[in-house]
């Protein structure tokens, strides 16, 4: 059972097993076609493809963010046509260290679903590898997919405000450094962070586009809890897509049980009345 991190020489020998179910979650945040037409021109032999605005986010109201959550038995029903059952073994790659795959990773386990896991190098490690490519659309019997109890915990502005300045809690940010101190913001209206939030950018979770030793990463995320409790900490991005990759990453080292927010900062400069801040420092 895989419930982070999975490797090419781990997932090639289960390519024609019915147990399991690889999801090519390729995406591009200002070419949101990218990733279909990549999976047309070659994927993963029997890997389904999921969409991030279409398959992997729910309705936009304006309000709630660039890709808000779907809903539950939606995301459930799309699961069931994928031929996934709640014992099936999911394994998402992406072409982007992980940034994308992770959705998929973090959703399924919100819908209860632990044995998912994130193939580390994504496409560019399994091309590498095994030279396979296929065109061919995967078919899949329909599955009997049922949603569980959430192992994922999600929180919303409210609470993601309540927390800010409590010596028990921290917030990180997942974005790039420059986005979260304002000197540019290519996708979203305000630039800036929320006030008390401190920078992580998910990159750091890699080392030549693979995740980086799970001791190492154990380390790094201990010191920037720092005494606090996994469970005290929330993370966020742009819109609720890479923060997955740190809780993927807190995953892989053990430090489990982290929550997201997953509005975001899209979400939370929707409203003009919440604060922003920018610069270096938290604010």
């Amino acid at each position: 059972m895989n419930t982070d991190l999975i490797g090419v020489s781990e997932l090639r020998p289960h390519l024609s097993d019915a147990g399991w179910c690889v999801v090519d979650c390729r995406h591009d945040l200002e070419y949101f076609e990218a990733g279909r037409h990549q999976y047309a021109l070659g994927h993963i032999p029997g890997a389904v493809f999921a969409h991030m605005e279409d398959d992997l986010s729910g309705e936009k109201t304006g309000r709630n963010g660039r890709h808000p959550l779907p809903r539950p038995e939606a995301l459930a029903t799309l699961f069931r046509s994928w031929g996934i059952d709640n014992d099936t073994q999911i394994v998402a790659y992406d072409a982007s260290g992980g940034a994308f795959a992770a959705r998929l990773w973090w959703l399924a386990r919100w819908l209860g679903h632990p044995t998912v896991a994130v193939l580390d190098g994504g496409w560019p490690a399994w091309l590498a590898a095994t030279n396979l490519s296929s065109r061919q659309a995967a078919q899949r019997p329909t599955g009997r997919f049922e949603i569980r109890p959430s192992l994922a915990p999600a929180v919303d502005a409210q609470q993601v405000q309540a927390m800010l300045g409590r010596a028990g809690k921290l917030v990180v940010d997942a974005r790039a450094a420059e986005r979260y101190e304002g000197r540019v913001e290519p996708l979203d209206p305000v630039a800036g962070h929320i006030p008390g939030t401190i920078n992580r950018p998910w990159q750091a979770n890699l080392d030549n586009g693979r995740f980086k030793p799970r001791d190492l990463l154990r380390r790094e995320f201990t010191a920037l809890l720092d005494g606090r409790a996994p469970s005290e900490l929330t993370v966020l991005c742009g819109s609720g897509v890479t923060a997955c990759h740190h809780l993927l990453a807190l995953e892989h080292a053990g430090l489990g049980g982290a929550a997201l927010y997953p509005g975001s900062w899209s979400e939370w400069v929707a409203d003009p009345s919440r604060p922003v801040a920018t610069g270096p420092q938290p604010g």
